[in-house]
């Protein structure tokens, strides 16, 4: 079997997403970004949503692709192409490593520049307090061990308390505010917390 139709079976997700085409720069700029913030992905162009392959002209796919990351992203993607040749046309494959640059920016409209991050098989907006975290340093592997420890304890507590805010997690688990945040938004870029930000005072929930 094709490594492509192995690919194509795992489904979309949190690091796939297939596009028939790609029609608007400024809409796939959001899904660049979304996999450069979080942990990296790839698009199939040519593959519908039901995972049917479809082909494509891949030269008019680039020249999208690379508008959307000139124009629309900010700083602009890293990306790598592959053109797969399949029996009912040609797949391109965009490659989007995880970034050093974070957060990346993508335009809404004139003047408006959002973050988006993936969680699960969507693009999701971010708040300040996710950009943020993105520009911390890099945790050495020893932390985040001790992190791993944490974010169990974080989730024992929503589980326990349902809904909480970030100060009320500090005190409760004895950590600092810049821990709790990190851990928080590591937490919902997994999928496993719900950020509610809309709120005057921003908690969190288990998803």
């Amino acid at each position: 079997m094709h490594d492509l139709y192995l690919l194509i079976f795992q489904g979309e997700g949190e690091t796939l997403e297939f596009k028939k085409t790609i029609t608007h720069a400024n809409r796939i700029a959001r899904t660049l970004v979304s996999f450069a913030n979080a942990h990296g992905g790839q698009i199939l162009v040519g593959v519908q949503d039901d995972g049917t392959v479809c082909g494509v002209d891949p030269e008019e796919e680039k020249h999208t692709l690379e508008e959307a990351i000139h124009f629309y992203c900010q700083p602009p993607v890293h990306v790598r192409y592959q053109e797969i040749e399949m029996e009912q046309g040609t797949v391109l494959k965009v490659i989007i490593p995880e970034s050093q640059q974070k957060p990346h920016l993508a335009k809404v409209k004139e003047d408006d520049w959002r973050g988006y991050v993936r969680v699960g098989d969507e693009s999701v907006q971010t708040s300040q307090l996710v950009e943020k975290s993105m520009q911390l340093e890099p945790l050495q592997e020893s932390i985040a061990e001790v992190l791993n420890y944490q974010e169990s304890k974080v989730l024992e507590l929503l589980a326990k308390h349902r809904k909480l805010t970030i100060k009320q997690f500090t005190q409760m688990a004895n950590l600092s505010r810049r821990r709790v945040q990190r851990i928080l938004v590591d937490l919902t870029l997994q999928g496993k917390v719900r950020m509610h930000d809309k709120e005057k005072v921003p908690y969190f929930t288990l998803s």
